[in-house]
């Protein structure tokens, strides 16, 4: 049996673009309570939210740096309901202004991965895209990359009710491709990517980033066949992984 679809994830998969989210929630977390913890600091707390929604990572950090009491003092100037919402407009606004030049995105594209796309894309396989991301933003990374026109079916966070762990967004991307979960490949780079990939059904490749990479190999969820670490390795464990799908079927 083949593999007859690749899903793919967009942030940290196809693009560089959580070192960007992450350098956006560093600065508004520095803007609640300056001069009480570095940028540094809180990217590396951000490490441990990356894949989350919007509202887990917003609360995650709010927790992690005591910001909860600054956020609720600037609710009415957010028009938030809730501390948690502040942090995250005020975090998107800054991310708006990091990624207002396209050309910010273009240059945060992951080459090797983008490649795998075109390969699968060469393969006949169906390809989807399953992505954490709003689709505005989906549309602006896509078009900076110049792949709009490269997936056949694209589901973004408006499409489900739950995010990733849960596996909801792969069902749906697969059943628009009209792939069984268990005949799709599911291409991430975060664990919260993976375990929705997993809990899906479908076979897994997780492609690590500096701020996933620890976690992906902590997490236990994907043997070190299933991981690539660097550019280098991602042709040789793809085939690794297919040969042993096609023999375990």
């Amino acid at each position: 049996m083949m593999i007859r679809a690749v899903i793919f994830d967009l942030d940290g998969t196809l693009l560089e673009t959580e070192q960007l989210k992450a350098q956006s929630y560093a600065r508004a977390a520095i803007q609640l309570r300056p001069g009480v913890f570095s940028e540094a600091e809180a990217i590396t707390a951000f490490e441990d939210f990356v894949g989350g929604s919007r509202e887990e990572v917003s609360r995650g950090m709010l927790q992690r740096f005591g910001l909860e009491e600054f956020a609720r003092t600037r609710m009415m100037e957010f028009g938030a309901s809730e501390p948690w919402q502040v942090y995250t407009r005020l975090r998107l606004r800054i991310f708006e202004e990091i990624v207002a030049d396209e050309s910010v995105l273009s240059a945060a594209a992951w080459p090797h991965n983008v490649d795998l796309l075109h390969q699968v894309r060469t393969a006949n396989c169906k390809v989807g895209l399953a992505t954490m991301s709003y689709c505005p933003q989906v549309e602006r990374s896509l078009r900076a990359l110049k792949l709009e026109t490269a997936f056949d079916f694209i589901a973004t966070r408006e499409d489900v009710e739950n995010p990733k762990p849960d596996p909801e967004i792969y069902l749906l991307t697969a059943k628009a491709l009209g792939t069984a979960p268990d005949k799709c490949m599911v291409v991430e780079d975060s664990v919260a990517g993976v375990r929705a990939g997993l809990a899906a059904g479908a076979l897994v490749l997780a492609v690590s980033t500096p701020l996933t990479r620890r976690k992906l190999h902590e997490s236990g969820l994907l043997d070190d066949h299933h991981i690539v670490d660097s550019p280098a390795e991602l042709q040789e464990k793809m085939a690794h992984l297919m040969a042993n799908y096609a023999h375990q079927r």
